[in-house]
């Protein structure tokens, strides 16, 4: 495959991400822990104390945390990959390689923000004592399952991005009504059931679902609308792929 025969330049191209995020930061690598906790912490004040979102029998912090996580990765994740092709404009006309590398580094370095981010999420299972399982193992698949729609979307607006500058205001005004239709501050239990079919076509409701269930629930995901995620997210890959690859030859001309 040619991420195995070009895993050298991507593990450096990731690690370089990682140190010039960081490189002048007083807290550094913290920064990465403490973002997603107070956001954490200021959502679950609000949404527990003063609008009094209801948890369904799980802390409200945790709950909060399962579904901000992979979302900051989600989100992070895309507004990197936007600019990348811009910002690395010098690399992409001096020497040829293939450019879905520096999408894909600028993800990896955003999921070892989100592995470090969970940390504290783990902690936090310790302290309100939460059961452990085996099904929360699967944690893991779900995120793959995850970083491959991410992948998909992000090869999708870096290469849209480069052409038309102004996609990424667009794509935040996007990000914020998505952000709305998704599970992360409510339970789908408590959207009015004659819209909950809004989820079942929003992988990234699917994930955070599947990510509670796996974690508080002790079982499977649903299955049904696991494996309409696991579709779309394929699907979205490989066709943002291939728009990407068919661009491809033109980069190194409009940068």
């Amino acid at each position: 495959m040619i991420f195995i025969k070009n895993w050298e330049l991507i593990k450096h191209l990731t690690l370089r991400e990682i140190r010039i995020r960081y490189k002048q930061s007083f807290l550094g690598f913290f920064w990465i822990i403490l973002n997603p906790f107070f956001q954490m912490l200021i959502m679950s004040f609000i949404f527990s104390n003063i609008i009094r979102i209801p948890n369904l029998g799980i802390p409200y912090p945790l709950f909060l945390y399962a579904g901000l996580l992979p979302w900051v990765f989600f989100t992070g994740a895309l507004t990197n990959s936007m600019s990348v092709l811009i910002e690395d404009r010098d690399l992409i006309k001096k020497i040829y390689f293939p450019r879905e590398i520096l999408v894909l580094s600028t993800i990896l370095a955003k999921a070892f923000d989100f592995v470090l981010a969970s940390i504290i999420f783990f902690l936090l299972m310790l302290v309100f004592k939460i059961q452990f399982s085996f099904y929360m193992l699967l944690f893991i698949p779900l995120f793959m399952i995850q970083f491959i729609f991410t992948y998909g979307i992000s090869l999708f607006l870096a290469a849209i991005n480069l052409f038309y500058r102004d996609t990424q205001y667009l794509f935040n005004l996007i990000l914020t009504l998505w952000f709305y239709l998704t599970p992360v501050i409510y339970a789908t239990e408590l959207f009015p059931e004659k819209y909950r079919w809004i989820f079942k076509f929003n992988p990234m409701s699917v994930f955070i679902n599947a990510y509670r269930q796996v974690l508080f629930g002790h079982k499977l995901p649903n299955l049904a609308s696991l494996s309409v995620g696991i579709v779309i997210s394929l699907i979205i890959f490989l066709a943002a792929h291939r728009f990407f690859k068919k661009l491809e030859g033109t980069f190194a001309d409009v940068v």
